[in-house]
């Protein structure tokens, strides 16, 4: 069976998962003691490498927000999910081309370039474009 080709613009996997929580300190104390996720404020990178070239690595990031954080809105919802995605830019078009909300603007950090868009449901969704890896202050 033969695979639909890539376009150029689209996802490459899960970045992160973020959730916010009535006392964020706390459930990250009880996701350390019950299931070992070392979890400072600003969470815990899971790191991987990519099956076909080992050399390209990466992290999935998992992280509990405050209750009173602002950052998912205007989301409602207390989750969101950030997706790894292959040039931002040209994705950001496509998306906005096909009707599909774009909050705020395109923002570039040490680590990448980021962007959010709301789902048909209003949750808020991180698309992230990572640098290289060889780049990334986060990776060891």
């Amino acid at each position: 069976m033969s695979t639909p080709s890539q376009p150029s613009s689209h996802v490459t996997g899960i970045g992160g998962v973020f959730f916010q929580a009535p006392d964020a300190d706390a459930t990250r104390q009880w996701y350390e003691r019950h299931l070992g996720i070392p979890a400072g404020e600003y969470g815990h990178a899971f790191p991987w490498q990519e099956s076909e070239d080992p050399s390209r690595r990466g992290y999935t990031v998992w992280s509990v927000f405050r209750a009173d954080s602002t950052y998912l809105q205007p989301s409602s919802q207390s989750f969101m999910i950030n997706l790894r995605v292959r040039d931002l830019p040209g994705l950001l078009e496509t998306l906005r081309a096909g009707g599909v909300q774009q909050v705020g603007e395109m923002e570039s950090h040490e680590n990448g370039k980021f962007a959010w868009i709301l789902d048909p449901n209003g949750v808020k969704v991180e698309l992230w474009e990572p640098v290289d890896p060889a780049d990334d202050p986060y990776l060891p």
